[in-house]
């Protein structure tokens, strides 16, 4: 059944990646039905949603091209679960999330697709997707993979990184590249050089360099752009569509460009934590710096105005986060002797947009156009989600965020609808917030509290674009 009670949204700025005017918009069974400088009352059903906009932007819903929200790692689980998550997401404007699904090396695919898709149905309170990691390849199950792509999932995941674990062989990685370029599927890569990064490793902590502050000395950007140049090699080769996540670096981003400019279908994403924090937070003192462990590692600060230059020049795509939530007092402590025993992971779904907006938008960095674009319709359009999500035009999905950039707070782990314990941007200055978040029509928060229905999120079958 469809949510069926009328929506109008009266006289706000709608930002689009290409546009920025003056209107309304109503919408009736979901979508978007009607925009125009004015609608007259009489043709607004009784009961409608009526909503003010004035004074105010209205975005596409956001979407988050790159969360984990169900994690196994070493033994434990991410702190959230799909309605933690999903009030996360919709207090800070997010209505579309695309969830990695991250089997273990000896786990069937159609059966972790199966694991995943279970854990948000009936709880997300957004409309939400998948990427299908790879992390074996073995002929026997590559059917398996057809069957997931069959069954809606448009886009693969592979690692160059987390050996014995994660990463997939060279031999692996070229055929499920080509088994992706036959299907029309795009696959999203984490790039860096696996054996480099365990001998380093090993070298550290042979030495007693244990603290969190090693983690990104284990890694260093070299490591990185070589991984993307790896990637961007097989691309070149099989003729794959490749999208680099979380990209940290300058020289990833060159690695990346390089690869553009030699023809490569590649596209970049970067995640929030990369353009408002730097490798210093791992420096703090009581292991406090562990807070801050995610991978790629936070960089030297000089890498900040690269990506937010990116962004503003459209050259990287998307700005994600990576969500992945686990708590300091338990979770992040279990490698107090071992940073390679450090959960990795910034939480930061509902913090993204508003970071975006206050320290992009409002510092004079960045348009609200590319702001947009980055933060949503790049998403929707690389990942078969368009113009159903990321647009504000007829027939859209009634995903639209009335944003008020006047708001002023801080931001908090108080303040905070995930599960974890801290907040890396704690006591931050905050310039900007949602105050009314709509799923498919129906408002599912308002002024950063979730009002809406858990379980009315949708599972989006995508069709393969690439």
């Amino acid at each position: 059944m469809g949510f069926r009670v009328p929506l109008l949204i009266r006289g706000g700025r709608i930002i689009t990646p290409t546009e920025d005017y003056t209107a309304d918009i109503y919408a009736e069974a979901e979508k978007i039905s009607r925009i125009e400088p004015r609608i007259d009352d009489k043709l607004v059903a009784p009961g409608a949603d009526i909503i003010d906009a004035r004074g105010k932007y209205v975005f596409p819903g956001f979407i988050d091209p790159h969360v984990h929200i169900y994690l196994p790692f070493m033994g434990t689980y991410a702190a959230d679960d799909y309605e933690s998550a999903s009030k996360a997401a919709l207090a800070g404007g997010t209505t579309t999330l695309i969830e990695m699904i991250c089997p273990g090396p000896a786990d069937d695919p159609i059966t972790a697709f199966e694991t995943w898709k279970s854990k948000a149905e009936g709880l997300a309170a957004v409309d939400y997707t998948f990427h299908m990691s790879v992390v074996r390849f073995e002929e026997h199950i590559r059917a398996q993979f057809r069957e997931i792509v069959k069954a809606g999932i448009a886009s693969f995941k592979v690692f160059l990184a987390y050996k014995g674990a994660l990463n997939l062989s060279d031999e692996h990685l070229f055929a499920a590249m080509q088994l992706a370029k036959d299907l029309g599927v795009i696959v999203t890569a984490h790039c860096e050089n696996a054996d480099a990064i365990d001998a380093m490793q090993k070298s550290l902590l042979a030495a007693g360099k244990t603290g969190p502050e090693w983690h990104g000395r284990s890694r260093p950007p070299v490591v990185e752009a070589d991984g993307v140049h790896h990637l961007c090699t097989f691309a070149e080769l099989v003729g794959t569509h490749v999208y680099i996540v979380h990209t940290s670096c300058a020289p990833a981003v060159q690695a990346a460009l390089a690869a553009r400019h030699r023809g490569v279908n590649v596209w970049i994403e970067s995640v929030i934590p990369h353009f408002v924090l730097d490798e210093t937070y791992t420096e703090r003192a009581s292991f406090e710096g562990s807070k801050f462990v995610m991978s790629p590692p936070l960089r030297a600060k000089a890498n900040q105005d690269v990506l937010w230059n990116g962004i503003k020049t459209r050259q990287i795509s998307t700005i994600a986060t990576d969500h992945a939530p686990f708590r300091f007092a338990d979770q992040k402590k279990m490698g107090t002797d071992a940073f390679t025993k450090i959960p990795n992971g910034i939480p930061s779904v509902q913090e993204r947009v508003d970071l975006v907006h206050t320290c992009g938008v409002a510092a004079g960095r960045l348009g609200l156009q590319a702001m947009v674009d980055a933060c949503s319709t790049q998403a929707a359009q690389l990942f078969g989600l368009y113009p159903r999500k990321g647009a504000i035009q007829l027939g859209s999905d009634a995903d639209l965020v009335v944003y008020d950039p006047t708001y002023r707070g801080k931001f908090s782990q108080e303040g905070s609808h995930s599960k974890v314990d801290y907040s890396a941007y704690e006591g931050w200055e905050q310039k900007g917030r949602a105050s009314v978040v709509t799923v498919r029509g129906k408002v599912q928060a308002r002024d950063g509290e979730f009002v809406g229905t858990l379980g009315r999120g949708a599972f989006l079958k995508r069709e393969p674009t690439h």
